[in-house]
């Protein structure tokens, strides 16, 4: 009996926990996702009506608060903007391909992917996963190599929609891309090449990925290579690019508007 108590604790103390920051991302979080949070800090003095609401939604779901000096805030997460709040999490396993499978399965309306390769940057994936949450975006799929983790960094940039937008980490993405292409979903991929053609002039109503590639080196080329269309976004100025976030921004609610008809 004594041992079994031990083993119990020691699983206690060694699970893992995450410091989530920023008042829309752990707002969404005690909304969707209550059951995560361990407890919450919150920066003495301040009062605004914004933390308060946090603090109420904490409080109403039986999860505890402290009050702690800007110090300890800053501590927490890295000297991160927490805008004076942080949540503590336990650590979630990250998405799978079985879990895109499922989703794929439950879905009753086309599915609207988004696909990042070798994306590093989590201050981009969050600015991604924010894009794709508004543009209605089903989920987000992503290598787990080599590629941006949902750091609590992504996730305070994505301002809350990383805790209701499943976030995808699979083995091969190429894999993946032909899977998606077996199950009748188009990927168009982004990508500055004689072949693309404007996004403009390209059909984005049925079920579709959209694949997009890092800055400056774009798609790697067994990406590419599993994409069915190409796609760029046309540029008026002198401005030769723009950044993947934005660029993700404008594809998607293309995607959005023609959805729409």
């Amino acid at each position: 009996m004594a041992q079994s108590r031990f083993i119990y604790l020691v699983v206690i103390i060694m699970a893992k926990t995450d410091h989530i920051y920023g008042i829309h991302t752990v707002q969404a979080l005690l909304t969707h996702h209550p059951d995560h949070v361990l407890d919450v800090f919150a920066l003495t003095g301040r009062e605004d009506e914004r933390l308060q609401a946090v603090l109420n939604l904490a409080k109403q779901n039986g999860i505890a608060v402290q009050t702690v000096n800007r110090d300890k805030l800053d501590q927490l997460t890295s000297n991160g903007q927490h805008q004076g709040v942080v949540a503590r999490a336990r650590s979630q396993n990250p998405l799978n391909e079985n879990d895109l499978a499922d989703l794929l399965k439950r879905l009753t309306v086309p599915p609207f992917l988004l696909v990042l390769d070798n994306i590093t940057d989590p201050h981009n994936l969050g600015a991604c996963l924010r894009s794709a949450e508004s543009a209605g975006v089903h989920a987000v799929i992503a290598p787990r190599d080599k590629s941006a983790a949902l750091t609590p960094v992504a996730r305070k940039t994505a301002s809350g929609a990383a805790e209701v937008l499943p976030f995808i980490q699979v083995t091969n993405l190429a894999r993946t891309l032909k899977h998606l292409a077996d199950d009748g979903i188009w990927c168009v991929g982004t990508a500055l090449t004689p072949e693309a053609k404007s996004i403009y002039d390209i059909d984005l109503k049925g079920p579709l990925a959209i694949v997009m590639g890092a800055e400056g080196s774009g798609m790697r080329r067994l990406t590419r290579e599993h994409c069915d269309a190409l796609a760029y976004i046309p540029m008026q100025g002198s401005v030769q690019s723009l950044n993947v976030s934005v660029a993700t921004g404008v594809a998607l609610y293309e995607a959005f508007r023609q959805r729409r008809v």
